[in-house]
């Protein structure tokens, strides 16, 4: 389990902080969405938890283990992190997948590291790409990749900024569908920044919700309601349920 407490982020002193007091926990076998306007620090939060940016306050913890204050090499295997965007490499599926596996390898490729990845592309649905190269693959192959390359480091936790930002209607379900049955296999907690509150909904079991740089709500699915949404995103809705689903209709002619 990952908990964060009292979390705090800005680019200097003489800016208002950009995160103020960020404390959630995120369970193993689930994902928690997070949720937010442009603006509200979703990534910068991301970047602060596995150590890209450097937060001036706050723990971060992993079972026993506090993340910003071991070196980075052992932060890679306990959490891993899949940026917004293609990649645009020249590097083949399989190379790009074995890069996961950096952290671990001292002397050289074991075949225990090369058995990981094969399973890895096979599990993916990847297997005949293993050969390709990364910048050939369409928007969701790639997608894929960057995730069995995550999943590589055999993480505790994994950090997924806007996964479907950039995808086709069927592959966000594909790449979610994918995200939440790893989640539960292995037994890791997912922490995912997405936009889209249907998409959240319909695969994630947690949700935190950010407005002005802090924590608006943190919990279930029962704090996702017309209340919170109009007040995180300043826009009217109406929530219904189809199938069992709650679903979210914006209401655009009654905008705040």
């Amino acid at each position: 389990m990952m908990v964060v407490t009292e979390l705090e982020f800005g680019y200097s002193s003489c800016c208002s902080p950009i995160l103020q007091d960020i404390a959630f926990e995120a369970h193993p076998g689930e994902c928690l969405a997070v949720l937010g306007n442009n603006g509200a620090g979703k990534s910068t939060m991301l970047k602060c938890l596995n150590r890209i940016l450097s937060p001036q306050k706050g723990t971060v913890y992993v079972g026993k283990q506090d993340m910003l204050r071991m070196p980075l090499g052992r932060v890679a295997q306990n959490m891993s992190f899949v940026a917004q965007g293609s990649q645009n490499s020249r590097l083949t599926v399989y190379d790009m997948v074995m890069l996961g596996r950096k952290p671990y390898i001292q002397w050289g490729v074991s075949r225990e590291d090369e058995e990981l990845v094969a399973s890895l592309l096979q599990q993916m649905g990847l297997g005949d790409m293993a050969v390709r190269f990364v910048d050939e693959l369409s928007g969701g192959e790639q997608q894929k990749v960057m995730l069995a390359r995550a999943l590589a480091q055999q993480p505790r936790v994994l950090l997924l900024d806007e996964p479907t930002s950039n995808l086709d209607l069927r592959n966000q379900y594909e790449v979610l569908e994918l995200v939440k049955q790893v989640s539960r296999e292995h037994d890791i907690a997912v922490v995912i920044v997405i936009h889209d509150l249907n998409l959240a909904l319909r695969y994630c079991d947690k949700f935190l919700l950010l407005k002005d740089n802090q924590v608006y709500d943190y919990g279930g699915e029962e704090i996702i309601t017309a209340e919170s949404i109009g007040e995180v995103y300043q826009i009217a809705v109406k929530l219904h349920s189809i199938d069992g689903a709650k679903v979210v209709i914006p209401q655009l002619q009654s905008c705040f």
